[in-house]
């Protein structure tokens, strides 16, 4: 009989536990959003601090999100292309807003300070740590790189598109070979 049981019980769960899947549709927590859904878990923790990076007179690229939230997670292959096309011009710092809350920021070489409070949001300082773009929800690619060419003084096109080659990552590629596919 215990072991009728003990199958009973098995069974009970097996049937009742349901497969979790991750989807950016939602704001369920399935871990650190950069490697799931942006192919790039380098970009967190931050490479370097807004303090550095100001000291160093670098643009930086300040994002603001939750690992559990379905905006963020739509944003983070967004993040990660500026991130492949920038790489060395820029400073991309991603924050969690978790460590950020219930904290008071005075200084404007502190992440923090920028954050108003709301998810996902982007901030860009150009290399006097002047705020030449905020906006909270998705951004536009080829908005944020306009600001970048203009900031660094490249003339840039915008050459460049994201594609999604699953559910969960996508790869920057150039537009005109979007056009074959």
């Amino acid at each position: 009989m215990t072991l009728l049981k003990s199958f009973l019980i098995i069974l009970i769960i097996f049937i009742l536990n349901n497969p979790v899947n991750a989807s950016k549709a939602n704001d369920s927590y399935e871990g650190n959003i950069f490697p799931i859904y942006a192919g790039n878990g380098a970009i967190v923790p931050p490479q370097t601090s807004l303090k550095e990076s100001m000291e160093n007179n670098r643009i930086s690229v300040l994002f603001f999100y939750l690992d559990d939230s379905g905006d963020s997670k739509k944003m983070a292959p967004i993040i990660s292309g500026i991130d492949l096309i920038w790489k060395n011009n820029i400073d991309i710092i991603a924050l969690t807003t978790d460590e950020l809350q219930n904290k008071n920021f005075v200084a404007p070489n502190e992440e923090g300070y920028y954050w108003n409070g709301y998810i996902p949001q982007t901030v860009i300082l150009d290399e006097n740590g002047k705020i030449k773009f905020d906006k909270n929800g998705l951004i536009d690619i080829d908005e944020v790189n306009k600001i970048i060419s203009d900031l660094k003084g490249i003339d840039f096109e915008n050459t460049f598109s994201l594609k999604s080659f699953n559910e969960y990552n996508s790869i920057i590629s150039k537009k005109d070979n979007l056009k074959n596919d």
